[in-house]
Order: C-alpha cells, then sequence, then structure tokens
C-alpha cells in the first residue's frame, strides 16, 4: 500500500449561536462554555499526535478552538476553509430559516444554491475541496509521506469535503455528519481518497500514526563464479 499524509478535520466546538438555534455564517460568534469543554476534550485525544502542519478557518470560533486544543500550535490560515458565505441569511433563526422556500433545495439539492447575496454551496465545495488538496500535497511534499496533519472549518465545509472524498454528488452532503469538536480522517492517495474515520469525538486517535517504514536489507551479493546447482564442496 501506497503511504501517503494523513489530514485530520476538526470542527471548530459549539458557539452561542449553535446554542441559540441561530445560523451563524461568517459573524463572529464564539464559543459558548460546553465548546470550549468540547474542545479541552478533543485536545486530550490530539496532542500526543506528531502534527507537522495545522491550519485553520480564519473565523474566531475555530482560532479558540485551536487554542484550547494545541495550546503549543502556531496555526496557518486558509481562507479556502471559511464557512460558507449565507449572505443575508447570516444571524438569523434556522426555524425562520426553514420557512424559507430556499430552504428545502438547501436540503435536498444544494448543489443549485446560491443564497441571497451570498456563496453558492458548489462555489463553497470547490474552494474548500482544493484548499485541502493543495495542503495535503504540500505538506507531503515537504515532510514525507508520513506526515499528519490537521485543518479546523466548520460543519458544511467539512461535509463537503467528505462528499469529494467519497465521491458522491453535493446533493448527498446533507447525508453527512460532522458534530462540533469532531474529527474525521481522510488519506488521498495517488488511486483515490480513504475516508478512515468521520465525526468521531471519541476514539483513540493514536493509532493514525503510521509505522516507520521497515529498512530493507541489502540483498546478498552472489558469486557470478558460483556452480550453477552446486554447493561449495561440489565435485562437478
Amino acid at each position: 500500500m501506497v503511504t501517503v499524509a494523513t489530514l485530520l478535520l476538526l470542527r471548530h466546538g459549539r458557539t452561542t449561536a449553535n446554542a441559540d438555534g441561530g445560523l451563524a455564517g461568517r459573524q463572529p460568534v464564539e464559543l459558548d462554555e460546553t465548546g470550549r469543554a468540547q474542545a479541552t476534550a478533543a485536545g486530550e485525544r490530539l496532542r500526543g499526535l506528531p502534527l507537522a502542519t495545522v491550519v485553520t478557518s480564519p473565523l474566531i470560533r475555530c482560532r479558540q478552538t485551536l487554542e484550547l486544543v494545541l495550546p503549543d500550535a502556531s496555526p496557518v490560515v486558509e481562507e479556502g476553509l471559511i464557512e460558507c458565505g449565507y449572505g443575508s441569511w447570516e444571524g438569523q433563526p434556522l426555524k425562520k430559516l426553514a420557512k424559507d422556500p430556499l430552504w428545502p433545495v438547501v436540503q435536498q439539492h444544494p448543489s443549485a444554491v446560491v443564497f441571497p447575496e451570498g456563496e453558492a454551496m458548489a462555489a463553497m465545495a470547490a474552494r474548500a475541496v482544493s484548499a485541502v488538496r493543495s495542503w495535503d500535497a504540500r505538506v507531503t511534499a515537504e515532510h514525507g509521506p508520513e506526515a499528519l496533519w490537521l485543518a479546523c472549518s466548520h460543519g458544511d465545509v467539512i461535509k463537503a469535503i467528505v462528499a469529494d472524498a467519497l465521491g458522491v454528488h453535493l446533493d448527498l452532503f446533507q447525508r453527512i455528519v460532522a458534530d462540533p469538536a469532531s474529527v474525521t480522517v481522510i488519506r488521498y492517495t495517488p488511486l483515490r481518497p480513504f475516508l478512515i474515520r468521520l465525526n468521531d469525538t471519541g476514539g483513540d486517535l493514536s493509532g493514525l500514526v503510521p509505522p516507520r517504514p521497515k529498512r530493507r536489507r541489502a540483498a546478498r551479493r552472489v558469486d557470478s563464479d558460483a556452480a550453477v546447482g552446486g554447493g561449495a564442496g561440489s565435485t562437478r
């Protein structure tokens, strides 16, 4: 099997908007008490991993999450991982948005959705997938194929990346779940991506560290004058 870098997708912890049932979008909402506890628990699982690189959405909820998860890390901001631009939907209660004629399209045919004054979901998916694939290639080139790296982002962004890895249409991405502070793991091999874990909120992650490749022993040189089929004591 070809050894490749391993991507860990971390969703930010719960925010005040999550708790209140609102659509945060790109607003500067912060983690609530539960979200901070979730991030701290995720940190207990992730801190032992030798992460080569950590990248993050620029939004404060992701940066707060990483401050708790990996306090010694220096995350690199990646604009391609920012939340979908929900436009005029941002900041509104989900109960209200559920009555909007666009809501069933978001749920059943998201590839066709362009949010009012906002971003197309297909555009969000394309730039998020492009960002993680580009970073994965960079990490592999700089740190080797055994490297682990982490990207902190948002629910819909992670779901879109997973849909791409599974080779399913964006219209099916609402079937995927990425809970707050969950970890999803993908490996991009030359042949196809592999989804290693999805929405993991409590499992042991130490098994993600690949074993060091065994050093091959040099083959013993064969004397070209040796008799074929004969040993050293052959009388032939």
